[in-house]
């Protein structure tokens, strides 16, 4: 078994991507490791012809501890503590998800990089890229693509 001291995983809230939270905490439950759950916003526009975003727009969704965003993160949290993850702590994190993730992982020294596997399969994932095929060609560390679907 390999020892992660610190390991981010992302997540949106879904179920699926709270698959990759409970891989996650499984992981630093075992290795004693901190653990950093993290979901990414953006306060830009938004073209109503692509994708709904995770999250509402805006900077108070950045600042207020009450915002959406907050709420998945303390939700996430508390279920890697059942899971048994000691030391859990939750990151809302500003931009595209896939790049805040990477960005997050080098600026913590992150160990592990956990995401779930939606979207690798799909034809848009395919053709423009997802969050668990971008982590893997750009992230500096290990990165860990939890079977979601």
């Amino acid at each position: 078994m390999t020892s992660y001291q610190t390991i981010v995983v992302g997540t949106d809230g879904s179920d699926t991507s709270l698959r990759a939270v409970d891989k996650a905490a499984s992981l630093a439950a075992e290795s004693g490791g901190r653990l950093i759950i993290a979901s990414a916003y953006s306060s830009k526009h938004h073209d109503a012809a692509g994708p709904d975003p995770d999250q509402p727009r805006g900077e108070g969704y950045r600042t207020a501890g009450d915002a959406p965003v907050y709420g998945l993160l303390r939700d996430a949290a508390e279920r890697a503590r059942t899971a048994g993850a000691r030391t859990v702590e939750e990151r809302a994190i500003h931009g595209v998800p896939a790049d805040a993730l990477i960005e997050l992982a080098e600026e913590v020294g992150a160990d592990l990089l956990v995401v779930g596997s939606v979207g690798m399969t799909s034809m848009v994932g395919r053709l423009v890229g997802s969050v668990p095929r971008i982590v893997k060609r750009k992230a500096h560390t290990e990165v860990l693509v939890v079977e979601t679907d």
